[in-house]
C-alpha cells in the first residue's frame, strides 16, 4: 500500500493539533471529538501513519482541520505574518545599506560550509538524542569531530539505533564520494534559479511558478509538500501555507533563507525581506520569523567584518520581540554564554522544547543553531559539532551553522581538509542544470547575482 507522506488528513489533524496550542488556540474539544472518534496522534518522527484511516475518519479530520483554522489566536498580535506588521513591532529594524560584494572565495566556502554540515547531521537525522550521543562516544568521535562512522560501533547499538535509512549508504564517513542529493542544498539551488530568472524583486508567485517548474513533488517535504499540492488545487499564495497545513511553523523556510543572505551582503533588512517574499508561500508567523533572522544574519556574516555574536543580534532585530521565536533565540544565546559544557545547554533546550514541539519545527532548532554558534564562538568545527551534537534536525541545522560560519571563515582555504575533500567538489541533486556542480562553480553563479543593481 502506498502512503504518501506528509498529505494524509489524518495524520495532519495529528500535528495541527499539537500547533494550536503552540500558536494561542485552544483546541481541546475538537481533540476530544477526535479522540472519541478512535482518532490517533500523529505519527512521532514519520511523515505517515503505517495504515490508512477509514473514510469516515479520513473526512472527519479534513472538517476539523478547517476547524481548527477558525479559532482565533491569543498571541495574533504579537506573530503576526504580514510584513508591514512585523516591521511595526521591530523597534530596531535594520536601516537600508549594503556592502561591498564578497569574493567569490567567501561564497564558495559559505556553499561548501552548508554542505558540509548537512552531511555531517544527515546519518543521524531523526534519531533522539541519546542515539546521537551512544553512536558518536561507541565510535570514539565524542565530543563530536568529524563525520560519524560505523566503524568500531557494537552491532547491538547499531540494531537500536540504526542509521537514517535513506542517508547512511552516502552520508558515513566510509561512504562519503562527493556531496549526496538533500533538500538542504535543492533549495539554495532552487533560489539561485529564482534569482537569475526574476532579480531581486521576485514575488511570491514567481517562486510557486518556479517550482512548479523545476522541483520535483517527491523532493517536498512537510510545508512544502502541502503548499504545493495546495497550489496544484487551484490555492493561490498566501493561502498556500494557511490551508491544512500544520507544518507553517517547521523548519523548510528557514533551510531556504542562505541566498538571500548572500546576495544582500551588510544588508540584513532587503535580505530579510527577500526571505519573506519566499517563506510565506509556505510558512506564517515563527515560521517566517526563523527565515528572516536566518537571512539577517548569514546577510551580515557575508560582510566579513562582524563577529558571529554580532550577527546573531543583528538577526534578532527582524523577528517582533515577544515572539516565541524570539525569546526562544535570546535565551538559548544566554545559555550557551553561562555554561561551558556544551552538552548541558543541549540538555536544557531539549527540556524546554522537546515535550511540546516536533523535532522539525523552526522553534526548537533556530534556537539550537544560536547556541551552537554562539558557544563555539562562530568557529567552523565547533559551530557544526555542537548544532548536530544537539539532536532534532540534524542536516539542517548543520547546514545553517556551517554556513554562517564558514562565511565568517571566509575562504575554502580556512575550512579543515578532513571536511572539505570528502566533497570533491560535486554535488548531486535533482534541481536542473546543476547535478555533479562544482562549489566554486555556484560561488561564481552567487556572486553574479549579488553583484547585480
Amino acid at each position: 500500500m502506498l502512503r504518501v507522506t506528509w498529505v494524509q488528513p489524518e495524520d495532519l489533524l495529528g500535528h495541527e493539533l499539537r500547533q494550536a496550542a503552540l500558536d494561542g488556540r485552544e483546541p481541546s474539544r475538537i481533540a476530544a471529538r477526535w479522540t472519541a472518534a478512535g482518532g490517533l496522534d500523529a505519527p512521532r518522527t514519520a511523515g505517515a501513519s503505517p495504515g490508512g484511516a477509514s473514510r469516515y475518519l479520513r473526512l472527519l479530520a479534513e472538517d476539523l482541520l478547517d476547524e481548527l483554522a477558525e479559532l482565533p489566536s491569543a498571541l495574533a498580535e504579537d506573530e503576526p505574518t504580514d510584513l508591514g506588521r512585523i516591521r511595526s513591532l521591530c523597534p530596531d529594524w535594520p536601516a537600508p545599506g549594503g556592502a561591498r560584494v564578497p569574493d567569490p572565495a567567501r561564497y564558495e566556502a559559505a556553499w561548501l560550509g552548508r554542505a558540509v554540515g548537512c552531511l555531517l547531521g544527515k546519518p543521524v537525522e531523526k534519531l533522539p538524542l541519546d542515539a546521537v550521543r551512544d553512536l558518536a562516544r561507541a565510535a570514539g568521535n565524542w565530543p563530536l569531530s568529524g563525520y560519524f562512522t560505523a566503524r568500531g560501533v557494537p552491532a547491538d547499538l547499531l540494531l537500536a539505533h540504526p542509521w537514517n535509512r535513506r542517508s547512511a549508504a552516502t552520508s558515513l564517513a566510509e561512504n562519503i564520494d562527493g556531496m549526496p542529493e538533500d533538500d538542504d542544498l535543492n533549495y539554495p539551488l532552487l533560489n539561485l534559479l529564482l534569482l537569475q530568472r526574476h532579480g531581486r524583486s521576485f514575488t511570491t508567485a514567481d517562486v510557486a511558478r518556479l517550482w512548479l517548474d523545476e522541483l520535483p513533488a517527491g523532493r517536498t517535504f512537510t510545508a512544502e509538500r502541502i503548499a504545493y499540492r495546495n497550489l496544484l488545487s487551484g490555492i493561490e499564495p498566501p493561502h498556500t501555507a494557511r490551508h491544512r497545513n500544520p507544518f507553517r511553523e517547521w523548519i523548510g523556510a528557514l533551510i531556504r533563507a542562505d541566498v538571500h543572505g548572500w546576495t544582500n551582503p551588510g544588508a540584513p533588512a532587503a535580505a530579510a525581506e527577500q526571505a519573506h517574499r519566499d517563506a510565506v508561500l509556505t510558512h506564517t508567523a515563527g515560521g517566517v520569523y526563523a527565515a528572516m533572522f536566518t537571512a539577517a544574519v548569514v546577510a551580515t556574516a557575508a560582510t566579513g567584518t562582524h563577529d558571529v555574536h554580532a550577527c546573531l543580534r543583528t538577526g534578532l532585530t527582524v523577528v517582533p520581540p515577544r515572539s516565541r521565536l524570539a525569546l526562544a533565540v535570546a535565551d538559548a544565546v544566554q545559555l550557551a554564554e553561562q555554561h561551558d559544557d556544551f552538552d548541558t545547554v543541549v540538555d536544557a533546550l531539549h527540556a524546554r522544547h522537546s515535550p511540546a514541539h516536533h523535532w522539525v519545527h523552526a522553534l526548537p532548532n533556530t534556537a539550537l543553531v544560536a547556541a551552537a554558534l554562539t558557544h563555539a564562538d562562530g568557529d567552523f568545527t565547533g559551530s557544526i559539532c555542537r548544532a548536530v551534537s544537539g539532536g532534532w534536525d540534524t542536516d539542517s541545522n548543520g547546514a545553517t551553522a556551517g554556513s554562517v560560519a564558514a562565511l565568517l571563515a571566509g575562504s575554502p582555504a580556512a575550512l579543515p581538509d578532513r571536511w572539505t575533500a570528502p566533497l570533491k567538489n560535486r554535488l548531486a541533486t535533482s534541481v536542473p542544470g546543476f547535478d555533479g556542480t562544482g562549489f566554486d562553480t555556484l560561488a561564481q553563479l552567487t556572486h553574479r547575482e549579488a553583484s547585480r543593481p
